[in-house]
């Protein structure tokens, strides 16, 4: 069985927002709209502005993606059942199912989804679902990142790179108190 998942080097970020541009191009993401934000890793906003106290600062950036997570509060609450998870742990809305009510957007706690208010549904990470069902083994974002943080793949394949990374890394989630088990694998190395 496949299980797709992120696994984000957060020290090899550089807050270049390189995957938020590269996802919108290949997806047609409204304008407004970040199917992956980075944020500043010390208080989660988008702004650049320094971590720390002085002199020891750093800029530190988390890109945040839907987490494509096994107990999706999103798709739980979503009165049409437009918001599913794909047998390969993708999350996905249809967007012919979708009235745009905006209970999955309240549900999640990563902020992942926004209201496209063109369309008016919801629009979310799919995980370039369209590129993987097409037999291209990686995502915009993980293509397109100049510092290679990006890692994208099958976590029940023992011999993939993202299977590897979270047998052998100390990786963390985002929000881990929240228990809706995110594909979202982030760790901190030079490698």
């Amino acid at each position: 069985m496949t299980k797709y998942g992120f696994a984000i080097n957060l020290h090899r970020c550089v807050g270049c927002r390189t995957c938020t541009i590269s996802c919108k191009m290949e997806n047609g993401v409204a304008s407004g709209l970040q199917r992956m934000r980075v944020l500043n890793a010390d208080d989660q906003t988008v702004y650049d502005k320094p971590t720390g106290t002085y002199p020891a600062l750093a800029l530190e950036w988390v890109p945040v993606p839907c987490q494509h997570c096994d107990e999706a509060p999103c798709v739980a609450v979503c009165p049409t059942g437009a918001s599913t998870k794909r047998a390969d742990g993708i999350v996905v809305i249809d967007k012919e199912q979708c009235i745009g009510c905006d209970s999955c957007i309240a549900a999640c706690p990563y902020g992942a989804r926004q209201h496209d208010d063109a369309a008016n549904t919801v629009d979310k990470c799919t995980l370039c679902s369209h590129r993987l069902d097409a037999g291209i083994d990686t995502t915009m974002c993980q293509l397109a990142c100049p510092g290679r943080a990006i890692v994208v793949g099958d976590l029940d394949d023992a011999s993939s790179e993202i299977a590897k990374i979270v047998a052998e890394r100390k990786t963390t989630h985002l929000f881990e108190d929240q228990k809706t088990g995110p594909q979202v694998y982030y760790w901190n190395s030079m490698e």
